[in-house]
């Protein structure tokens, strides 16, 4: 039977992506993604609906764009705050967050339930659940950061006395989805991959054939990032980014690419840099899209990459899974138009918009020292647009614009969402991946750089890493306690029979997560991975060189090395039990009937009883029940035997006792002394 991808029958009706997969689900087809195939019953099945709302004018096979003017019920709405977990989203949404993370890891994002979810996951979740998930307007950030982008003659006052806030994070999603003037920006794609698979040749040819219309072929690339045209739509691609910058700037906050395109030779397969590649892509919530390379080769075989790539959960969707994968040969340049289509196709279902009127905002992407220029950065903005004679302000550096290129070298006197430009005018030389933001006055600037400074000289090491002996602390609000692991071996025979080890640990009520696993010294870029990923590293016969050793420690990350898998195993297996919530378990104590009641002035009323089981504890809760029934619950505030304050009173004596904030008590009421005892789980392993 004939089929056709949703993507490709949207084009045909002449609708988004994201309508054709709303309508299919009302119509009662499920449908995963934009990449899903459907039958050509079901295409006509649609036609006819949008015919018999007016919609749809012609049929399919004539190809005829159907208007795209459809009314829809508006899905039900959720404010979010910026610092939702997704966890946090599925008690809004009223469902489990484990059903929560099933649905996302269907979809291909591996993220744990205490992940603060990224755009994509977003659009997800939205889909799935048929809701609008927005920002609540509140939460946009400080006044500070919007008032910053307003003229120190606008006439508001009020606030101006106040510091500007250095680590304001880029409220992206704020901006996007809360702006009402909001509009579609173009998607920023990072290239990734193992050195020699293609990154910097296919880089190269999509720079050189297509370059912004206007500009003059051949152009030479000024800065770390550029725009590309591909009919009539613009691409920015990051070419500075290798995997390790690419976590360094998400280690800093700075969630700047949204879409990862990962090289894998078709002559050469999936290596470790491949791996490594794709783990942090993948710990940072990008979607990605393969570029299976050098097809042109004689000995290249894109289906053994495919096989290999499904190994590591990443499955080609014309087998069924999510992973989008073209192949390409960079240097003649086949397929480079159809992986520019699926770049396009991924960016529109994450509906990527921004406002242009807003306070500018946005990520520096490297920066360097000039001899001639001085300070120079070369920046992305994210919202609102940057222009010159603006004073801008990161974590470490300000300064006033004095010009700005764009990617061809050309001056410019702004830039909007998503362009790139390199900027001069600043301090001192700002360190990639901090975030800036535009303030109102150079004082109000520097203050802000100060206050940053200080902060970090004060307390360099407050932000906790995960360690073993933590686990329990660090997980107890999470409803499925997940372990973070990055794994290193000596031998590729060790890396299996420990991630094995490792795979069986994890069980219904707590689990382990290998964010990434690799053969060789434990490097910086593990060290970065494992501070991202709130992970500990596990160490086989290998040991981290002095920079990873030296980032480790400033990180608070913590290595475990051991040399027998079993003493791994056992220190897993009790941290993991740690992280177990314990049983909780209730102890009789104690039992006593009232007997007599007796009025003190200035006291009360206190209850002469007789111990009839046990003891009665000066330090114990207790309970007061008459008749089966409890009628209060709380504490003692005072125990006598006779005038005597004591601690305890035993089964066969009298005494005395007062209750905190409580003298409705009779006589005939039975007095229960009682503990909580705090069992410990363990995991049958």
């Amino acid at each position: 039977m004939n089929k056709i991808r949703v993507y490709e029958l949207a084009k045909l009706l002449g609708k988004s992506n994201a309508e054709l997969v709303a309508l299919l689900k009302d119509l009662g087809v499920e449908v995963k993604s934009h990449m899903s195939s459907i039958d050509m019953e079901t295409a006509a099945l649609v036609e006819n609906a949008l015919k018999q709302e007016g919609n749809a004018k012609t049929e399919v096979a004539s190809a005829a764009p159907a208007p795209e003017n459809e009314e829809k019920k508006a899905p039900a709405r959720i404010e979010i705050d910026p610092r939702a977990t997704v966890g946090d989203i599925a008690k809004k949404l009223g469902k489990a967050p484990a059903d929560v993370v099933k649905i996302l890891i269907e979809e291909g994002f591996m993220v744990p339930a205490n992940s603060v979810p990224t755009e994509d996951i977003l659009t997800v979740l939205s889909i799935a659940f048929d809701v609008e998930i927005v920002y609540a307007d509140d939460s946009k950030g400080s006044a500070e950061p919007e008032k910053a982008g307003e003229k120190p003659d606008s006439g508001k006052k009020g606030k101006s006395d106040k510091k500007a806030e250095p680590e304001v994070k880029v409220a992206r999603h704020v901006a996007e989805v809360s702006a009402p003037d909001a509009k579609p920006r173009p998607p920023i794609v990072t290239v990734m991959g193992h050195v020699d698979h293609g990154k910097t040749t296919l880089l190269d040819f999509i720079r050189k054939t297509r370059v912004t219309e206007g500009e003059a072929g051949g152009i030479t690339q000024h800065i770390g990032a550029y725009k590309v045209n591909y009919n009539g739509n613009e691409i920015v691609f990051l070419d500075t980014p290798g995997h390790e910058a690419f976590t360094a700037m998400r280690a800093r906050g700075a969630g700047v690419t949204d879409i990862a395109i990962l090289v894998v030779a078709a002559d050469d397969g999936v290596k470790p840099q491949t791996l490594e590649a794709m783990n942090h892509a993948k710990a940072a919530g990008v979607p990605i899209i393969v570029a299976v390379n050098k097809i042109d080769k004689p000995d290249a075989k894109p289906e053994r990459v495919r096989q290999q790539l499904s190994d590591y959960g990443l499955a080609p969707e014309e087998w069924g899974g999510d992973t989008v994968m073209v192949d390409v040969a960079a240097k003649p340049g086949t397929g480079i138009d159809q992986l520019l289509e699926m770049v396009l196709l991924v960016a529109e279902m994450a509906e990527l918009k921004a406002s242009d009127s807003v306070p500018a905002e946005g990520i520096v992407v490297e920066a360097n020292l000039d001899k001639g220029k001085g300070p120079v950065a070369t920046i992305i903005v994210q919202q609102g647009t940057l222009r010159r004679g603006m004073i801008i302000v990161t974590q470490t550096s300000w300064g006033k614009i004095r010009a700005m290129l764009d990617d061809t070298g050309k001056p410019v006197d702004s830039a909007g969402p998503s362009t790139p430009v390199e900027i001069l005018g600043l301090e001192n030389v700002p360190i990639p991946g901090e975030v800036f933001h535009i303030a109102a006055t150079e004082r109000e600037a520097r203050d802000a750089v100060g206050d940053a400074a200080k902060r970090d000289t004060e307390g360099p090491k407050s932000r906790g890493k995960l360690t073993l002996e933590e686990l329990y602390d660090q997980m107890q609000s999470e409803d499925i306690p997940q372990l973070n692991v990055v794994l290193k071996c000596d031998v590729q025979g060790s890396l299996e029979a420990f991630h094995s080890t490792l795979m069986k640990m994890s069980t219904d009520e707590v689990r382990i997560n290998i964010v990434h696993e690799g053969v060789g010294r434990i490097s910086e870029s593990d060290v970065t991975l494992a501070s991202v990923s709130n992970a500990i590293i596990i160490g086989f016969n290998v040991r981290p060189d002095a920079n990873a050793k030296k980032l480790s420690e400033s990180e608070n990350v913590q290595i475990r090395l051991y040399r027998v898998i079993y003493d791994m195993q056992e220190d897993v297996k009790a941290a993991l039990e740690g992280m177990l919530a314990p049983t909780l378990r209730e102890n009789i104590v104690g039992q006593a009937e009232i007997r007599a009641i007796f009025k003190v002035p200035k006291i009360g009323r206190i209850a002469g009883c007789f111990v009839q089981e046990g003891s009665i504890r000066r330090n114990t809760k207790v309970r007061v029940v008459r008749e089966g029934v409890v009628i209060w619950d709380g504490s003692l505030s005072s125990l006598r035997h006779f005038k005597e304050e004591v601690r305890e009173i035993a089964a066969g004596n009298e005494c005395g006792l007062s209750f905190s904030g409580f003298q409705d008590f009779r006589e005939g009421d039975v007095v229960e002394a009682y503990e909580i005892l705090s069992e410990k789980k363990t995991l049958d392993i």
